[in-house]
């Protein structure tokens, strides 16, 4: 049984690098703009791609799920409200983004603010990509490894730790060198041949686990089963004790969500590299339809699983692994492991990939060496790039013994997520408000956040009102003070967003249209399932 999983885990695995090897081994990874932007050659297939497998890896996969154990169908909304966001940034970011030709977020606060503003956010990102995003998709990716594939057993390795480890650095080291020696083009081809088993495979582990359900009788079987005996765990609207209230859909839930698809390099890089603007917005509507049917392959599985091992005393993160590892034939539990280590991996390297672009384009190019030629920007991106996956494969295995990570990454990420948005929005929307009022605002946001995380007695107002009713109040807070220091201390003349030509910025036809109806559906979804 462990060979033919192994083998199948191998064969998958080989098979996506070398079909990525043959799709991008002639592009331009020499120039800044074929390194870093794939000579913004990208279409709408490979940009849904690339943003569906960028989002998933095994923190979600694993965590999500895990929250579905044990709170049921309410945390759907991670999945649901993202497709807002998306058609926000279909309609409303990426047209304006493309106008400014930039291949990082900051050096769009450069154009609207300063230089400072620029390398304040360079810096916040670099530091929150190294301390939280990357250590946190390894070590969740090498835990999930270890309950699907059965690791100790495979491997004859009963230490935990030696075992965390080495898992922990042969996927960062396979990891980093997809991103650092093919750029983004080659991480974007990976993702989308990656994604696709992923939503073969989440959907396979569905109609196992339904068959399981109902005995062996049928899925359909299987669904009438769930709902007859565990009504409560498929209701859309979360109660109050639940980590999803109904009511922070519309505050927090919702601005972490427009943060995390509209305003995040690590995910909206692969759509300033979009050939034109209308292939983009289709890429990102895509993405949006297809998040529509996350809750069945990232949520429903967690109620299967809870309908399934509740009584056995499985832990709420443990539950999809256990629910792979004992519905899934020994053949598919290799090719789902493969295809979860590809999520791993496009996680990794897309936020890899992201943090060189920052430090090549904004620090070292922006500050170090300004006169850096094209060579020594791409050359300097890869040497840090290294040097970041070191440090990540480091600080990585040290996050062993967190009690929910999903949840603590959500905490973590609100911190920077709140001030840059509220920054960007402002930005875009206001033509006097003074680089003074940016700065104030990021530094002083993120400051806030964190003191009412961890700062007694700030701490109480996270506590009396949730967490996710506070950062949106932090937000307001902030939009409000940058309008006020707009009003008293103008910039001395409006800005003007100038458009440097080189995207084609015509709209697709479509795209207002398809967004009214991903709208809908996401309304539609809430309705139909409500209790």
């Amino acid at each position: 049984m462990h060979m033919l999983t192994l083998a199948s885990f191998l064969f998958f695995t080989g098979l996506v690098a070398f079909v990525t090897w043959r799709i991008t081994h002639r592009d331009d990874h020499s120039s800044t703009s074929g390194y870093f932007l794939a000579g913004r050659s990208l279409t709408f297939p490979l940009i849904a791609g690339s943003l569906l497998m960028t989002n998933l890896s095994t923190e979600q996969m694993v965590g999500l799920n895990g929250a579905a154990f044990a709170d049921g169908l309410s945390v759907m909304a991670w999945e649901v409200v993202a497709v807002i966001a998306l058609v926000a940034l279909a309609l409303f970011f990426l047209p304006r983004f493309l106008k400014s030709g930039i291949a990082t977020l900051p050096q769009l606060l450069e154009i609207r603010f300063d230089k400072d503003t620029q390398l304040i956010t360079n810096i916040i990102f670099l530091i929150a990509y190294a301390v939280i995003l990357l250590p946190i998709i390894l070590y969740s990716g090498a835990i999930g490894l270890q309950g699907m594939l059965d690791l100790p057993g495979l491997t004859g390795i009963q230490s935990s730790t030696t075992l965390l480890w080495l898992t922990v650095w042969i996927v960062g080291i396979i990891g980093a060198i997809y991103a650092l020696f093919g750029g983004l083009r080659t991480v974007a081809v990976s993702d989308t041949l990656n994604g696709v088993g992923l939503l073969i495979g989440g959907f396979v582990i569905v109609y196992f686990g339904l068959q399981a359900v109902s005995g062996g009788t049928g899925i359909m079987e299987g669904w009438s089963i769930l709902k007859e005996s565990d009504p409560e765990k498929l209701n859309s609207i979360g109660g109050a004790e639940q980590q999803v209230p109904f009511f922070t859909l519309f505050t927090g839930v919702f601005l972490i969500n427009l943060f995390y698809w509209s305003t995040n390099q690590q995910i909206i890089q692969r759509t300033f590299a979009a050939k034109n603007l209308a292939e983009g917005q289709k890429g990102v509507l895509l993405t949006g339809l297809f998040k529509l049917l996350g809750p069945l392959y990232l949520v429903l599985p967690g109620i299967i699983a809870y309908h399934l091992y509740a009584d056995q005393g499985v832990r709420a993160d443990e539950a999809y692994g256990h629910l792979v590892f004992n519905v899934l034939p020994p053949y598919l539990t290799g090719f789902f492991a493969a295809v979860m280590v590809g999520a791993i991996l496009s996680s990794f390297n897309s936020a890899l990939n992201s943090t060189t672009t920052i430090f090549s384009l904004g620090i070292y190019k922006g500050v170090l060496n300004k006169d850096a030629t094209e060579e020594q920007v791409v050359k300097s991106g890869k040497v840090f790039g290294w040097i970041m996956a070191v440090i990540t494969m480091i600080i990585a295995p040290l996050l062993a013994g967190q009690d929910s990570l999903f949840g603590y990454l959500q905490k973590m990420n609100a911190i920077y997520f709140i001030p840059i948005l509220a920054v960007v929005i402002v930005g875009l929307l206001t033509k006097r408000v003074p680089p003074m009022a940016a700065k104030i605002a990021l530094v002083g946001g993120c400051l806030l956040i964190a003191a009412g995380y961890f700062v007694p007695p700030f701490t109480l107002l996270p506590q009396v009102m949730h967490e996710f009713h506070f950062v949106a109040l932090v937000f307001v807070l902030l939009v409000a003070v940058m309008l006020i220091i707009g009003k008293l201390r103008p910039r001395e003349t409006d800005w003007v967003q100038e458009h440097t030509g080189d995207v084609d910025l015509t709209p697709w036809k479509g795209a207002v249209p398809a967004g009214i109806a991903l709208v809908v559906l996401v309304i539609v979804m809430y309705i139909s399932f409500a209790g």
